[in-house]
């Protein structure tokens, strides 16, 4: 039987759980979290490395959403419940750890009694028949939280724009030391990038959402732009001049040596955004700008935002 939550409504009591602490959204929602009221608790499959980066008033309890057992004892007492959990970073089946890392914390959520799991997805058409593995698995993950019978409020995003995002990183590496660029025919795709900031806005504002049933927002800058617009537009700020030469498609060859300007860490994870570059990831429900307040920046703002963050 489903324990029953905790109804107290004490804002200063209410505990918040984030899985996904560690990456670069979580890292960047906690601060804020921590100045709200309530209680914020972080998992961590290595609490020591993570412990330094938050309050003391913050609890950091050992967890991996792989190893069901250790997911109970982190829940118990969870009001709202944060996964932003991406596993594309080993060489293994990234979707078959996806699903399972969703299911095991589905179900503890809900022997837990959580109230709302905030979910952070991708955007992505369910038609399209080339939807890339790791836009498919992003919206696997939704499904398998949704099912749990857990409220989970799910936001689909593209590519976010920040300093220390890794898919605005390879954008910026890109221009930063590539005059030229061979470029497949398909940078031209539509996408609708987001500033870091509105995300978290978004985040924020999801957990105090009066209660309504599970829902999905897709959320993106005013306007849609593509790789290649970006690519532009940030050589543009930054006073460089870039050529990028269309070519029939991207090749391992091509791919390889894009890849070259990331990290070894972020080697596999960045493989697998390359290759969603080809699928369309626009907002097409807007209904996020009906139920929040935000009002999303523009793409140009949100690029001059992640270079004075560099800078500053």
């Amino acid at each position: 039987m489903q324990p029953e939550p905790n109804r107290s409504e004490d804002p200063n009591t209410a505990v918040t759980l984030v899985a996904g602490a560690s990456g670069y959204v979580g890292g960047r929602l906690i601060p804020l979290l921590e100045a709200q009221p309530g209680v914020v608790r972080c998992l961590a499959r290595n609490p020591d490395k993570l412990r330094p980066h938050v309050r003391a008033t913050t609890e950091v309890v050992p967890g991996d959403v792989l190893t069901p057992h250790s997911l109970d004892g982190a829940l118990q007492g969870v009001r709202t419940a944060y996964y932003l959990v991406h596993l594309m970073s080993g060489p293994g089946d990234f979707e078959k750890d996806d699903r399972e890392g969703a299911t095991n914390f589905a179900r503890a959520a809900t022997r837990a009694g959580v109230r709302r799991i905030i979910y952070l997805g991708g955007l992505g058409d369910d038609a399209d028949p080339d939807l890339s593995p790791h836009l498919r698995s992003r919206h696997e993950v939704g499904d398998i939280l949704r099912a749990s019978g857990v409220e989970t409020v799910e936001f689909r995003a593209s590519l976010v724009i920040g300093t220390g995002s890794l898919s605005f990183d390879l954008v910026k590496k890109l221009t930063d030391r590539l005059p030229v660029m061979l470029c497949p025919r398909w940078l031209n795709t539509p996408t609708q990038p987001v500033a870091v900031d509105d995300v978290l806005a978004y985040l924020l504002a999801a957990k105090d959402l009066p209660p309504g049933g599970s829902r999905t927002f897709e959320i993106g800058c005013p306007e849609a732009t593509s790789y290649g617009g970006m690519i532009r537009e940030y050589a543009r700020q930054t006073g460089r001049r870039r050529w990028l030469i269309s070519v029939p498609v991207l090749t391992p060859y091509l791919s390889g040596l894009w890849l070259a300007l990331v990290t070894p860490a972020a080697f596999e994870v960045g493989r697998h955004l390359i290759e969603g570059l080809k699928n369309p990831t626009v907002v097409r429900d807007k209904a996020a700008l009906d139920v929040f307040p935000i009002r999303p920046m523009s793409v140009r703002a949100a690029i001059q935002k992640a270079l004075g963050d560099t800078t500053g």
